[in-house]
């Protein structure tokens, strides 16, 4: 008997996905709800499971764009077989940085040719091998190894393959575009965009176009979260499980801001505004897919480390492509950091149909006056960007200085109307 593998719907309104990846060979026999492909909709990346074991018989190729229930396998039940045990191909390599800044690549790590079978070795791949590429290396007895020391890649492609069947008796060839040794050719390349970097281009755009957006800016002295992440940073991970980071603290700057300042904290629908009494913070992270939002649900109700474990889970399931639908819906207010890339300031654009976005940049030490004195400081510049259709003037400044109050006196985050002191005398 054989089943059909369809291409299940990721969400409502999406009618076409993209074959990212097959995980599985043509011909390979697969187990029930094992991981045999993945497909890029216009919001994620979503893996497809067997429905029963047998042997899969493939009929579409990796980066084709196709509609929702479309087939793209079959699956023979009565097929007899065990799951193939994925080779691995160990590969080191080291960066040397010489006199001319060039750096070179050496392979520490080669299995021996002796146990190469049908271009599989003893140990599981750490390559990307399309099923037709891998047909293509069986036919023509080209081994893993032997594409590694001719691409310097890891991942491969039937045209890569054809590439070094033409080439691989040449003393000198024209190396691809990923390879270590770039520049000194003419050579150009095309690739098509996945259908996630399609629709964030398009709603990039669309932000731009549809909405009054402007940014304000301001800094913070980082010295106060610093000092207390270095006296407590070993006693919250023993206790908590996991590392205390910037950005709880700023999440949690956030939802107490949000309160003060509730327009930041709406949306507008037609000619309604939508005021959520929630603070669901989007947390903006870079996949290998292209840039995504998870969400925080209810952040206003949770301590530190319940906001860094959130943080945790959802930027695994981001880096290992398994980020759902459920996970990104929502959003009332999205917070950005390009600082960990170097960002020193930038305007974020803002995360539609949300009204603000707040935008985290690179700690640098910097000379500020202190009570008249001049003193060297760790110095975050931060930006909010919002819709002026719905946020004035005066609501974004007095947000983000709200923001930068509760980070530099940290103990107001805790304090209800943020100030200790007319707590103490109740006035």
């Amino acid at each position: 008997m054989k089943i059909e593998v369809k291409v299940p719907s990721p969400g409502e309104s999406i009618t076409q996905v993209q074959l990212a990846n097959w995980l599985v060979e043509d011909g390979e026999y697969v187990e029930k709800d094992q991981e045999i492909a993945e497909i890029d909709s216009d919001k994620a990346t979503l893996s497809i499971s067997a429905d029963a074991d047998g042997k899969i018989d493939i009929s579409v190729e990796a980066g084709e764009t196709i509609d929702v229930g479309t087939t793209i396998a079959s699956i023979d039940t009565e097929a007899e077989g065990k799951p193939k045990v994925k080779a691995e191909v160990k590969v080191k390599v080291e960066t040397e940085i010489e006199s001319k800044n060039e750096a070179k690549h050496e392979v520490k790590e080669k299995p021996s040719p002796a146990k190469e079978i049908k271009g599989k070795t003893d140990k599981s791949s750490m390559m990307h091998i399309s099923p037709l590429a891998q047909k293509l290396m069986q036919e023509n007895n080209v081994s893993e190894a032997d594409l590694i020391e001719f691409f310097k890649s890891v991942r491969v492609s039937k045209k890569d393959v054809g590439f070094y069947i033409e080439n691989k008796d040449k003393s000198i060839v024209s190396t691809p575009q990923s390879a270590t040794n770039w520049g000194g050719t003419r050579d150009t390349s095309r690739t098509k965009m996945s259908t996630l970097r399609m629709k964030l281009a398009e709603r990039l755009v669309s932000v731009k176009n549809e909405t009054a957006m402007l940014t304000t800016f301001n800094e913070v002295n980082m010295t106060p979260i610093m000092e207390i992440r270095k006296q407590y940073k070993d006693i919250f991970k023993e206790k908590h499980g996991v590392g205390l980071g910037f950005m709880s603290f700023f999440a949690k700057a956030v939802t107490e801001a949000l309160q003060h300042f509730p327009q930041i904290n709406a949306m507008i629908d037609g000619d309604e505004i939508i005021n959520y009494d929630y603070a669901d913070i989007g947390v903006a992270v870079s996949a290998p897919k292209g840039l995504v939002v998870p969400v925080i649900r209810n952040a206003e109700t949770m301590s530190l480390a319940q906001i860094e474990n959130s943080i945790k889970e959802l930027a695994i399931k981001a880096r290992d492509n398994k980020i759902t639908l459920d996970d990104m819906k929502g959003g009332t207010f999205t917070i950005t950091n390009g600082g960990v890339f170097g960002s020193m300031l930038s305007t974020p654009i803002i995360n539609p149909p949300q009204s603000a976005i707040l935008g985290m940049h690179n700690i640098v030490e910097r000379p500020i006056a202190v009570n008249g004195k001049v003193e060297i400081h760790p110095i975050m510049y931060v930006a909010l960007s919002y819709d002026h259709r719905i946020v004035d003037g005066k609501d974004s400044v007095g947000v983000l200085v709200k923001i930068k109050e509760l980070l530099e006196n940290p103990i107001k985050m805790i304090i209800p109307g943020n100030d200790p002191y007319a707590k103490l005398l109740d006035i």
